[in-house]
């Protein structure tokens, strides 16, 4: 929810940044994509339907694009074009390669859209305007604290079980100050 919660500031922010352009005669006064790396995972679902809910709330045309599979770093970079093409005024973006993105998002910044990076951090953290996104590092120490808290003397036995042996639970688990063992 906290997630969301910023995806709906970065949108916020857009239509404020914007708010004082002239609108175009018949559309909405200030028009923004929101690319995310797929549209079938849950949480970029709830984050397009949020950022819709918003968008609807202020006014605000929202284009949405999104990877055909995690990873589709194409299908975003020609989503980018299609931003910068439509006359948009800003790009909020979960990037699914943070690196090579950044030179198609500068090509956007040269044409005066703003960039929020949501989610994931680009590389570097300078290519964009804003980001927006959780430290998984600090999210897998207090995760890991929750769970030691609860299961007391009995953390130091604790297992993860794991369907996905490269998940972000077995990278938090590792990065906890509670010690926790993935078997």
């Amino acid at each position: 929810m906290r997630k969301l919660s910023l995806v709906l500031a970065s949108l916020m922010a857009v239509a404020f940044t914007f708010a004082t352009m002239p609108a175009k005669a018949g559309s909405h006064a200030v028009e923004a994509c929101l690319i995310t790396k797929t549209d079938i995972n849950p949480f970029f679902v709830k984050m397009k339907e949020g950022a819709e809910a918003r968008a609807n709330e202020l006014g605000v045309k929202l284009s949405f694009f999104a990877g055909k599979v995690d990873g589709d770093h194409e299908t975003q970079v020609r989503a980018i074009e299609t931003c910068i093409a439509s006359g948009a005024k800003g790009i909020l973006i979960a990037a699914s390669d943070t690196k090579a993105i950044v030179t198609p998002l500068k090509n956007a910044q040269d044409n005066g859209l703003l960039v929020i990076a949501l989610d994931t951090p680009l590389e570097p953290i300078t290519a964009a305007d804003s980001t927006f996104a959780t430290d998984n590092f600090k999210a897998g120490e207090l995760g890991g604290a929750w769970v030691a808290a609860k299961l007391g003397a009995d953390a130091a036995n604790a297992k993860i079980a794991m369907l996905d042996p490269v998940s972000y639970t077995h990278l938090r688990a590792h990065e906890t100050k509670a010690k926790l063992v993935c078997r």
